[in-house]
């Protein structure tokens, strides 16, 4: 299955279509492990468990990002309330209202597949509710827009213009990316854009369109951890995400739950 720029084949499709099948299967049995009580830590480590029986590999495990000083030490991004990406498992305890995003990632054959999304923990208030359906209504729009002959301009436009119909802002600093043979690829998808901007969409791309949300503002900073990002108002952000491939017709989503 030879390389072919952003293009992937039949045979390295059909690989990455079981992938995100099995990453499905992971971060759903993950969300329903989510109650008050549970650590970050037990999510991480059920979420690598559930990969590895299958046969796969953690995507995200001892990744070292371009800038990055050090590995990524988790299987799983888990991040609470005013957390908006990449928190790393620990000790801290869940608890009834707060809002939790678990992403993760499955290399299966050799093949990367991304996915996230964010649960509540026992009863939230409404504009948790809110923000979370905002993030989530974001994404379908993102995918709505997402096909041949658009452009990555378009997507972000979509998913921005839901955002601010329903009273939030997205992450700018932060957004989607190509995936497949490695666990980053061009193009970089941002939550935003202008309409036919960017490069064109075209039949065989493999894409992560991950709207990033906040309640407040949308500045956010990078703690010393050196992977967590919070957001500067301490109010509290979402997380959605899905691996899609480009076709002639609507998207299809590969790691549809």
């Amino acid at each position: 299955m030879a390389k072919n720029g952003l293009i992937k084949t039949k045979e390295e499709i059909e690989v990455l279509r079981e992938g995100g099948r099995r990453l499905s299967r992971v971060l759903s049995t993950v969300r329903d492990s989510v109650a008050p009580g549970v650590t970050t830590n037990e999510l991480d480590q059920l979420a690598e468990k559930l990969i590895r029986e299958g046969g796969d590999e953690p995507a995200f495990l001892h990744y070292q990002p371009e800038g990055a000083h050090t590995a990524y030490p988790s299987t799983l991004c888990v991040s609470v309330n005013d957390e908006v990406v990449h928190g790393i498992g620990g000790n801290r305890v869940l608890k009834e209202g707060d809002i939790v995003s678990i992403d993760t990632g499955v290399k299966h054959k050799g093949f990367f597949t991304d996915s996230a999304l964010t649960v509540p923990v026992g009863k939230i208030d409404d504009i948790a509710k809110r923000l979370i359906s905002a993030t989530e209504g974001a994404l379908v729009a993102g995918i709505g827009a997402a096909r041949t002959g658009n452009t990555i301009g378009d997507i972000g436009y979509a998913i921005e213009k839901y955002v601010k119909e329903h009273g939030f802002v997205v992450v700018e600093e932060l957004g989607g990316h190509g995936v497949g043979y490695s666990q980053h690829e061009d193009p970089h998808i941002a939550n935003y854009g202008e309409r036919g901007q960017g490069m064109r969409l075209k039949p065989g791309m493999v894409i992560a369109l991950e709207p990033i949300v906040n309640e407040g503002t949308r500045y956010i900073k990078l703690m010393p951890d050196g992977y967590t990002y919070v957001t500067k108002d301490h109010k509290r952000s979402a997380h959605f995400e899905h691996t899609i491939l480009i076709t002639d017709g609507d998207a299809e989503i590969l790691t549809k739950r």
